[in-house]
């Protein structure tokens, strides 16, 4: 685990000062919005300050505002994928992870809503986008740490290749995934279209942040993301 020294200050985010949101989480979130619609520079916002020290490096990037969609021939759809269900439960064995869903969506400020800062227990999903298990890529985000203690995603990275976890469906479904890859990407070469890209299968991205934090730049290095598919029912 990568720890930072302290520095003082939280930043609350533009037009929701009654949320005190840590500035990396804000920066996530925009970094992570403009990659889905193509690289473009990204400047953080220049009053956010440092946050505490948190015991975990990382926080949450957040999903894309719009799902990203190409023509897929109906005779090559996933034959496995499931209908639209809203997510209700993200359950990852491995790691300890047993965590509701929260909405997100795009605010007033053009940025996507955050899930509230004080719940280290919660998960993201783009609502607007593809539920788990439905044909598409289905993208699901949980903060890395807090401002002062770790959070959901704080063991994302310890996930392989083989691993599987389940997401809970609100039709009384449950969707099973195989992981495919877990791997860290620098937010200067974030392969966007691989992990965001429409599909003719059931896919799933896990993401947060990962990497050093830099603090120069009042951001971390990298985005850690996991991929995988939709198992197979019997």
């Amino acid at each position: 685990m990568k720890t930072r020294p302290d520095s003082a200050g939280v930043q609350a985010p533009r037009r929701r000062a009654r949320w005190v949101v840590p500035a990396v989480f804000w920066t996530c979130v925009l970094a992570v919005l403009l990659l889905v619609f193509g690289p473009r520079p990204f400047g953080e916002d220049a009053t956010s300050r440092e946050r505490p020290t948190p015991s975990v490096a990382g926080t949450l990037p957040a999903a894309a505002p719009a799902p990203v969609k190409s023509a897929v021939p109906s005779a090559a759809a996933d034959p496995d994928a499931m209908p639209r269900s809203a997510p209700t439960r993200l359950k990852i064995a491995k790691i300890g992870v047993n965590a509701p869903f929260t909405d997100l969506k795009i605010g007033p400020s053009g940025a996507l809503e955050p899930p509230p800062a004080d719940d280290t227990n919660l998960v993201g999903w783009h609502a607007a986008g593809v539920s788990p298990g439905e044909r598409g890529t289905a993208l699901i985000a949980g903060h890395l740490d807090t401002a002062t203690s770790p959070a959901v995603f704080a063991r994302l990275s310890e996930l392989d290749a083989g691993d599987s976890f389940e997401v809970d469906r609100a039709d009384g479904t449950t969707a099973r995934f195989l992981i495919d890859s877990v791997e860290s990407f620098d937010k200067d070469d974030f392969p966007d279209r691989r992990v965001y890209d429409d599909t003719a299968d059931a896919l799933v991205r896990l993401i947060t942040c990962a990497g050093a934090y830099d603090r120069k730049a009042k951001d971390y290095t990298e985005n850690l993301v996991v991929f995988a598919h939709l198992q197979p029912t019997d």
